[in-house]
């Protein structure tokens, strides 16, 4: 199962999320037993400065993904306000749907229509 998680940084904690960076992608490169880390990014302000991440994450179940927050090291760093963690159904652009790699119909993405 996939799920999206959407942490919030804390007003102001742009130093602390730029001391604990290189240990936060370490454990997200090591992800955990049972769990796969998907895609990650940081969610940004509108002058493009870093307030959050955002993580698709695949496990059997949601605990797996709640220990995985847990021992983030910005979670113990104390930089998130609010962590979401919320059952994902990823239809389009899946790679790991059935029919994605048969190019069935409407398996692919639409062109961004400008």
């Amino acid at each position: 199962m996939f799920f999206a998680v959407i942490a919030k940084d804390h007003p102001d904690s742009t130093t602390l999320r730029a001391q604990t960076k290189v240990r936060h992608s370490a454990h997200l490169d090591a992800a955990a037993e049972g769990l796969r880390v998907l895609q990650t990014g940081p969610l940004l302000d509108e002058n493009g400065a870093e307030v959050g991440s955002l993580m698709i994450l695949e496990a059997a179940a949601i605990a797996s993904i709640e220990a995985f927050m847990r021992a983030d090291p910005y979670a113990k760093a104390g930089l998130f306000a609010h962590v979401e963690i919320r059952p994902w159904l990823w239809r389009r652009g899946n790679p790991y749907a059935v029919g994605q790699a048969a190019g069935e119909a409407g398996a692919t993405n639409q062109e961004i229509k400008r």
